[in-house]
């Protein structure tokens, strides 16, 4: 078998790239590398750590429903690594300063999690593993 390779990118689904793209930016306090619409959707993209593509998509023709939930097949949620508990600490800081609402710090047995959500109820987190 061929070594496994890392995520290259992350896209999720976005009800209004209009309201989203701007929290994102926020968020990563950084200018998307690209906005382009494809045809079959529009996408906003940044890069992230210099590694990896975290995309927004929204389609023209979106299927009618509520705001994401994990408890339906599929995403279940996205983790952003960061190397310690202290590094989670500033991101909660960071999160407050934007006036985005989070779970605050959770430690557990294997880490410690920042939980929050984006605009459409998507489920993120800043972790750090146990050390």
């Amino acid at each position: 078998m061929p070594e496994f390779p890392t995520i290259a990118h992350l896209a999720v689904t976005v009800r209004d790239l209009e309201e989203s793209a701007p929290w994102y930016e926020r968020l990563f306090d950084a200018r998307p590398v690209l906005d382009e619409d494809t045809g079959p959707f529009r996408h906003v993209v940044w890069l992230l750590g210099g590694q990896i593509l975290f995309a927004l998509n929204q389609f023209p023709n979106p299927v009618k429903g509520s705001k994401f939930d994990e408890r339906q097949v599929g995403l279940d949620h996205v983790a952003f690594a960061c190397a310690d508990r202290t590094a989670i600490e500033q991101w909660r800081d960071w999160l407050d300063n934007l006036g985005i609402e989070n779970g605050g710090i959770i430690d557990a047995g294997y880490g410690s999690v920042l939980p929050f959500r984006d605009p459409d109820n998507i489920a993120l987190e800043f972790f750090a593993p146990l050390s």
